[in-house]
């Protein structure tokens, strides 16, 4: 009997390197799953802040092209006062340079007023109620400007 006892014996000690080799793995295991979250949540985190960083921009791009367009549309309107002041006001020559000049300041106005945002809902609004015309005439600018780039 006392070999199976220091048989058994033998077992154990021979065990707890074993067993402690399993609780160090374990430990790694839970240290190497805590570090992956931990990244998984810095780059959530750096995603997050690089999209409200992207937005920011956008949001500062938009505003400074409807102020560009602002400006745009108020040289035009100018530029349809110097039409009506500086074009003949009689005769047939004269109608034309009444509508050219108020066409102008029309130009003028809406691009002020409507910016570029405005002019993007015009068009989606006018193409969801058209869409065939607004094929087509996608569709006719795409030959043109094919051929403009084959010359």
């Amino acid at each position: 009997m006392a070999n199976t006892t220091s048989s058994s014996s033998k077992g154990n000690v021979g065990g707890q390197p074993m067993d402690k080799a399993k609780e160090v793995a374990g430990q790694a295991a839970d240290k190497a799953k805590d570090f992956a979250s931990q990244a998984v949540e810095k780059a959530r985190d750096a995603a997050s802040h690089v999209g409200e960083m992207a937005g920011n921009v956008a949001s500062t791009v938009g505003r400074k092209a409807d102020d560009y367009t602002s400006a745009a549309g108020s040289g035009i309107k100018n530029l349809g006062d110097t039409i009506r002041e500086h074009g003949p006001s009689e005769g047939m020559l004269g109608q034309a340079t009444k509508t050219v000049a108020n066409t102008t300041k029309q130009v003028g106005r809406y691009l002020e007023e409507e910016g570029i945002s405005g002019m993007m809902e015009d068009m989606t609004t006018m193409i969801k109620r058209n869409p065939i015309p607004a094929i087509l005439v996608g569709v006719g600018l795409g030959v043109l400007i094919g051929r403009l780039l084959k010359s």
